[in-house]
């Protein structure tokens, strides 16, 4: 089974993706979504964060716990050299830039409406 991380970006985006929707569309595997407990970290406080939190709260998200030593983007990186099949969705141009370079798979944004696979 395949693990696919949320960033924290994708969880605030403004706009209108229901992400849990599209990863089924796109997605023909078994796959298990996740956040890091930094993201958790992250969301709190911020304008639409709450909601984020009550939807992975909802839909029984795996949190996966982390050395707070670093940030989000980093974790995810690290992560990423180590489960070379996992997928990050995010919004981010560099995390999607270094993503790329380690063959990482991405899922973002399109049209702000849908997701896609970019690589």
């Amino acid at each position: 089974m395949r693990k696919i991380f949320f960033d924290t970006n994708i969880l605030l985006s403004k706009d209108k993706v229901d992400v849990f929707s599209e990863l089924a569309r796109i997605c023909d595997f078994n796959y298990e979504v996740c956040v890091l407990d930094k993201t958790i970290d992250e969301l709190k406080g911020k304008a639409n964060g709450k909601l984020a939190l009550s939807l992975i709260n909802a839909k029984k998200v795996k949190i996966i716990k982390t050395k707070k030593d670093k940030n989000v983007d980093k974790l995810l990186l690290d992560l990423a050299e180590k489960d070379k099949i996992m997928i990050v969705v995010t919004q981010d141009k560099e995390l999607k830039r270094l993503l790329k370079e380690k063959n990482i798979n991405i899922v973002t944004t399109k049209q702000k409406k849908y997701l896609e696979f970019v690589n």
